[in-house]
């Protein structure tokens, strides 16, 4: 016999040993006792060892406790809750071996929209934890500089903007948002709308010679769609190793015509049909796209940011960056 037999013949690992699920939830966001009761429904009937538990807060919306699960060795985190705890708990899980869950919970749920998730079925949301797949998504990383010279370094996984869609995240009211949802965004678009100022910037994209822009909204984007089955830019992909850049450019009511008529009719309707995608125009001259791993962008004044859907104070300049397949999250095992 050869020591190859040997090493053949020796007690393997059971498959169950390494694996290890924690739940990160926001307890604004989730029946912590149906939720409990449903996840140990799942795990036992997987076999799976019994599930750590971890609590978000204000002071830390989810970094701290997905480094707690990691440390643990949960070979996946199941995220009970809104966008920004996605995007928290993202943030430390991307670049490691633990797989991502969602749970989706909130008045977005942007990830979960564009991996085609179940959003109203916490069983099926469950199940898919315990017994999907892996899938490898693309993460964009961004450093922002503030008035004070000072950088911070964040994650977003959907999009990250300037101008009017940050500048209504900063005018929505929370209370009327956690009961009304998407209807809360109404009234602060209408409040931002009658702003015409402008985004005045210089950009160097991948490397290329810089440039200077006047636009009205600026909108990185690892993914396209958005609630309400908007699909601002409908070829993005979270596994194409790049983001596409949105510029909104409206000069008067005849601009906003063109970018409405853009994304609803080409991109919403059009767009979902091989046909349709071949009557597609290029870009207007109110909405610009283009396509990059690299964006150097800094503004003449402090600007209003966004990220993934949560206002993220103002920044004077950005560099945000895509890392390739560095998150791996959970999709049912049907999925295509």
């Amino acid at each position: 016999m050869t020591t190859t037999d040997l090493h053949n013949d020796a007690p393997t690992e059971s498959a169950t040993d390494s694996l290890l699920a924690a739940v990160i939830y926001n307890p604004v966001k989730v029946n912590l006792d149906d939720l409990k009761a449903a996840v140990a429904a799942e795990q036992t009937a997987a076999g799976w060892p019994e599930t750590l538990w971890f609590e978000t807060s204000e002071e830390d919306p989810g970094q701290g406790p997905a480094r707690k699960a990691i440390e643990a060795r949960a070979s996946v985190i199941i995220v009970a809750g809104g966008d920004g705890t996605v995007r928290a708990v993202a943030e430390e899980v991307a670049g490691t071996e633990c797989a991502l869950a969602l749970l989706p919970s909130g008045t977005g749920n942007l990830l979960a929209r564009n991996l085609k998730l179940t959003l109203d079925d916490a069983a099926h949301s469950l199940h898919t934890a315990f017994t999907g797949k892996d899938k490898a998504i693309d993460v964009c990383r961004i450093k922002i500089e503030r008035a004070d010279r000072s950088v911070d370094k964040h994650v977003y996984l959907v999009m990250a903007g300037l101008g009017l869609d940050a500048k209504m995240l900063a005018n929505t009211d929370d209370g009327l948002k956690a009961k009304a949802g998407w209807l809360a965004y109404v009234k602060a678009l209408v409040a931002v709308g009658k702003d015409d100022s402008e985004l005045n910037f210089r950009y160097r994209l991948d490397g290329k010679p810089e440039q200077s822009l006047r636009a009205h909204t600026v909108m990185i984007g690892n993914c396209g769609s958005l609630p309400a089955s908007i699909e601002l830019i409908p070829d993005a992909a979270l596994d194409d190793g790049a983001f596409d850049v949105v510029v909104m450019k409206p000069k008067g009511l005849g601009g906003w015509i063109q970018i409405l008529s853009k994304v609803l009719w080409e991109n919403g309707v059009l767009s979902r049909t091989a046909l349709g995608r071949k009557l597609r125009t290029g870009d207007v001259d109110a909405l610009n796209y283009a396509t990059g791993k690299e964006l150097i962008l800094r503004l003449h004044r402090p600007e209003e940011i966004e990220l993934d859907g949560d206002g993220y104070g103002t920044a004077v300049a950005l560099k945000t960056w895509v890392e390739p397949g560095s998150l791996t999250v959970r999709v049912p095992s049907d999925a295509e």
